[in-house]
């Protein structure tokens, strides 16, 4: 298939063009920063922002999609699971 928008600019609020399973891992920042993350397993997840700022998001359904720039997903605290980075 042809890509479309092949040679344009992409800016953060276009929509993800890759991914990468997410392993939690309080120590590892993950391999690219996120757009969005995935949650295919209900529960918690514990994260460190593009910004440095560590927040937990609780309560999170199966099937979402949360829209932030996530640069470690941590261990401690995550209990959601099946989790993708997109980019």
């Amino acid at each position: 298939m042809t890509e479309k928008f092949q040679g344009r600019a992409e800016d953060i609020a276009a929509p993800a063009r890759r991914d990468f399973a997410i392993a939690a891992n309080d120590a590892a920042d993950l391999p690219a920063e996120t757009r969005a993350v995935y949650v295919g397993v209900a529960g918690d997840l514990a994260v460190v922002l593009s910004a440095g700022d560590e927040v937990t998001f609780v309560g999170l359904a199966g099937a979402t999609i949360l829209p932030v720039r996530v640069r470690r997903v941590k261990a401690t605290g995550t209990t959601a699971t099946q989790l993708v980075g997109l980019y």
